[in-house]
């Protein structure tokens, strides 16, 4: 065996090549590149010609041979092997047989060594006559977690969606899902839709957004391409979606129409109108309105609707007409999100202050009637089934009996129990079990305001609207920035040590609910001068002393003020 340089041109065809087939026109370009940039790096195999011939018979190589020679090469290393009984047919064949395409686990690995060894993406593309954005694409994917390569290089690979959803999680994200849902011992499948599915986030893209740069500068909004989207699409998104959203809010308010105003959607997505508002289909009048809203992708849409015609007095004796006024409705100072943050924190505070703050008795009798009163409390009589309701409530009730049954407690017993039944019945959350202004009064009377959690967090300042944000910064040494990411980064940086409550969070009852609540729910007095009322109730009455329940109220508008 002998190592040669010799002219490409100079080498004949072995006439028993195993591959007659004609490569495609790809495999030859990327071929041609890679000897263009590289050279050829695995010599040609060639063979003396039979006795009575001159030069070399190729065994091996021919396509790498035909690619120098278009490359334009004077001359190449061969190797130079005896001339085979079966004039290199069988050598040629297993050869051919024994070529594999990289899997693309170890050509992701390959890539990296690369550019480890300071190839640019660049050179990279044009010696595996690539395009540079398949060269991202393949270095994107050399950021799945280890494991999962491994698994991969085992032949199980996940389609091109699950891949670019695997892809473009963080690692910990990744090491979460396939903890939960790689394969067992024994099984060579992988459940990929459902690592991808664990994975998924909702994107946001750029050719959706109707705000520029500097507006998603201001809010935070870093950019990501989608490699695997076509080239000649716009594929930049984000998974910042209250961001997102927030910057397309803003940029409505700035470039909301003269007569337009900013709606809602319903749960169908369809944009909601004023009342009595009729939609316009076709070409809009001077006199005419635009709505302007965010559909299900976060697009900005507009309609056109037409208000009926509003006549004063005035008007009407002169034959003039008034439109109504549409007030366009800005981006709220707290968002859904926060406002249920806000009932989180208020019902740990309130549970927190309800288990440890000093209360008076009368002021804990009339919180456990108060907390009956919640919109979130049903009891029923018995006479339905069972809905669930109260379920919590005998367990309490159990404490006050002692251990031969009899119905027994000291005035410790029966506060612990109060203040579980309390616990159990008030709440601030934004559910079925919101008590509503009930647990707010009761919040206020126990100072459970006092108990409320830092609110100067990253989650809970991310929920805020830019005035309500800049707002916050005020009594402390924080400026607002230019960028609302930066004011809440600082904001978050100053309170990690400190303590703060945003003043919506705060146990204060609004006098206009209240006084409805009030109005809604007061009993007319019965005149009597001892007993306000008897009431037999199968065979039994229950009695309520005036006076008692005259002390009762005052000690419940104390507690309520």
């Amino acid at each position: 065996m002998e190592l040669k340089f010799v002219d490409p041109r100079s080498l004949t065809d072995n006439p028993d090549k195993a591959r007659r087939s004609r490569s495609s026109p790809q495999a030859d370009a990327l071929l041609l590149a890679t000897i263009k940039a590289v050279g050829i790096v695995q010599p040609p195999v060639v063979a003396a010609q039979t006795a009575g011939g001159n030069g070399f018979v190729i065994d091996e190589g021919h396509r790498r041979v035909k690619q120098a020679i278009a490359a334009g090469l004077e001359e190449i290393a061969v190797l130079v092997v005896p001339r085979a009984e079966d004039g290199g047919a069988m050598r040629s064949l297993v050869t051919t047989i024994a070529h594999e395409q990289l899997d693309p686990v170890d050509l992701w690995r390959a890539i990296e060594r690369l550019i480890a060894l300071s190839w640019t993406e660049e050179a990279i593309a044009v010696a595996l006559a690539q395009s540079v954005r398949q060269i991202k694409k393949l270095r994107l994917l050399a950021n799945v977690l280890p494991a999962m390569l491994d698994h991969m290089a085992k032949g199980d690979m996940p389609n091109e969606q699950q891949l670019r959803t695997i892809a473009a999680a963080s690692i910990e994200e990744q090491k979460e899902v396939w903890k939960a849902h790689k394969p067992s011992k024994g099984d060579p499948q992988a459940s990929w839709w459902a690592v991808a599915n664990g994975l998924t986030k909702r994107r946001m893209y750029a050719r959706d957004a109707s705000f520029d740069d500097e507006l998603a500068r201001a809010y935070g909004i870093v950019w990501v391409e989608d490699l695997f989207a076509p080239a000649a699409q716009d594929s930049r998104y984000t998974t910042d979606v209250d961001a997102f959203l927030g910057a397309q809010q803003e940029w409505m308010t700035q470039n909301l129409p003269k007569k337009g105003v900013i709606s809602d959607v319903n749960t169908y997505g369809e944009v909601k109108l004023p009342p009595k508002a009729d939609r316009v289909y076709g070409t809009p009048k001077k006199s005419d309105h635009t709505a302007m809203y965010l559909d299900r992708e976060g697009k900005v849409k507009s309609v056109h609707f037409r208000m009926p015609e509003a006549k004063t007095k005035g008007s009407e004796a002169a034959g003039g007409e008034e439109e109504a006024i549409v007030v366009s409705k800005p981006r709220p100072d707290v968002t859904r999100k926060g406002i249920e943050m806000i009932g989180d924190l208020r019902t740990d505070a309130l549970h927190e202050a309800l288990s440890r703050a000093p209360i008076e008795d009368d002021t804990l009798l009339a919180l456990l009637v108060l907390a009956f009163a919640g919109q979130n409390v049903r009891v029923d009589s018995g006479a339905g089934g069972d809905h669930g309701y109260g379920r919590r409530f005998p367990r309490h009730a159990a404490t006050l009996f002692d251990a031969e049954g009899k119905f027994a407690f000291d005035p410790e017993t029966l506060r612990v129990a109060a203040r579980g039944v309390l616990i159990d019945v008030l709440s601030c959350r934004e559910n079925i079990s919101k008590s509503g202004i009930a647990a707010i009064v009761a919040g206020s009377a126990v100072g459970a305001d006092g108990f409320l959690a830092n609110m100067g967090t990253e989650d809970f300042l991310s929920c805020l609207s830019r005035p309500a944000l800049e707002a916050s910064c005020s009594d402390t040494p924080v400026l607002p920035r230019a960028r609302v990411k930066d004011t809440r980064a600082a904001l978050v940086e100053h309170y990690k040590e400190g303590h703060f409550v945003h003043p919506a969070a705060l146990f204060a009852t609004d006098a206009t609910s209240l006084a409805e609540w009030l109005a809604k729910n007061t009993v007319m007095e019965v005149e009597d001068d001892d007993v306000t009322d008897v009431e037999d109730i199968g065979g039994g009455h229950q009695e309520v002393d005036g006076d008692a329940g005259d002390e009762f109220e005052e000690g419940f508008r104390d507690a309520a003020e």
